[in-house]
């Protein structure tokens, strides 16, 4: 790991990384993106967790889709779990909705309602980190904070000269000192614009794969550019294999043509949403099958396989078709197990794959 010293200096003593990134920002910079207009906290703070890995086309219609069901930050804690999951499905990493709502109602419960306008208070908040607590205070008040996310990261590293993965505490510890350097340098009423600016260097210009270093603003005082070390830097995260996993799940039918799903537990992948009864073995799954339906498993037809690659491993889902079936007496809709007709599929969250197969059949 190597750090400059009074790295991001130009020749006159002052911080070029500042100097020369925002009127880069001024001609080039994203200014019209939803959550900008206006520039709320509630707005900022939504965006900023629909971004977490997430990138920004991605995030826009989700993001105004979701603000139409709730519109401001009561609204979202006053919501049910199931219609904040609905308006999340697809996005992906569900945890980011969960601690989302969870949040708002703490919100609710200890700030009147509101974002509060501080640090450490923002950091108590279910799922919001250092950089997401700096974000949302830097863009929605324009108070003095630095970010580091991942776009923030890479600039950094190559602006620098910073060696090593930056997801290690200690190349971490490098980024944020330098990261807070710049910030210290940034003119008073221009936060919000500065953070805006390093994201959006990031992902437009200083990408990952090919960066077009001959229109980057930083160019002239870039470590990386200087040594021919773009390419490789920020060092990547060592490479594993992701294990592979494989399950069944059961899409059954009701004469109504209704299909039963089931909804997942509060932890672990797909967390909260509703989905195909599913099992990792045949044994498990004729088990609840001869539990929970009156029929005969062995006349269900297979479909194609699905597959879904998760942070930490790949899944390969066989999904048998059968139907008409019925429950067992005294099995009936619950909490946890229903009969959904297809037209009512968007009011609840399902994971993307499961989705992308039951709207398949419409």
């Amino acid at each position: 790991m190597r750090a400059v010293s009074h790295a991001g200096r130009g020749s006159t003593g002052q911080d070029a990384f500042v100097e020369r990134l925002l009127p880069w920002f001024d001609d080039h910079g994203r200014h019209d993106l939803p959550w900008q207009h206006p520039r709320t906290p509630y707005r900022v703070w939504l965006s900023e967790i629909m971004l977490q890995q997430t990138q920004v086309a991605t995030v826009i219609p989700y993001f105004l889709r979701f603000l139409e069901h709730f519109p401001t930050l009561p609204d979202l804690a006053a919501a049910s779990n199931d219609a904040v999951m609905a308006q999340w499905a697809g996005l992906g990493y569900y945890a980011r909705a969960r601690n989302l709502h969870a949040a708002a109602q703490r919100c609710v419960e200890l700030h009147g309602g509101d974002l509060p306008r501080d640090f450490d208070a923002l950091l108590a908040l279910p799922g919001i980190g250092r950089s997401t607590a700096g974000a949302i205070l830097s863009q929605a008040w324009n108070d003095r904070f630095a970010i580091l996310d991942g776009n923030v990261k890479r600039v950094m590293s190559r602006f620098h000269g910073i060696e090593g993965f930056p997801g290690l505490p200690a190349v971490e510890k490098v980024l944020w000192a330098l990261a807070n350097e710049h910030v210290a340098n940034v003119p008073e009423g221009r936060l919000a614009d500065y953070t805006q600016a390093q994201m959006d260097l990031g992902a437009t210009v200083c990408s990952r794969s090919k960066p077009a270093c001959v229109i980057c603003p930083l160019t002239d005082d870039c470590v990386a550019r200087r040594d021919g070390r773009v390419e490789q830097l920020p060092t990547p995260k060592p490479g594993k294999t992701l294990p592979e996993r494989e399950a069944t799940a059961l899409l059954l039918r009701d004469a109504r043509g209704h299909i039963l799903l089931g909804k997942r537990p509060d932890t672990g992948i797909w967390a909260q949403l509703w989905t195909l009864p599913q099992a990792e073995t045949g044994p498990a799954l004729q088990d609840w099958f001869d539990a929970h339906v009156d029929g005969a498993l062995e006349l269900a037809e297979p479909l194609p396989v699905l597959q879904h690659t998760f942070s930490h491993y790949r899944l390969h889902l066989q999904v048998l078709q059968l139907g008409p079936v019925a429950l067992r007496d005294g099995l009936g809709d619950n909490e946890r197990l229903r009969w959904v007709a297809p037209a009512a599929l968007g009011s609840l969250g399902l994971p993307a794959p499961i989705r992308k197969l039951l709207l398949s059949f419409e």
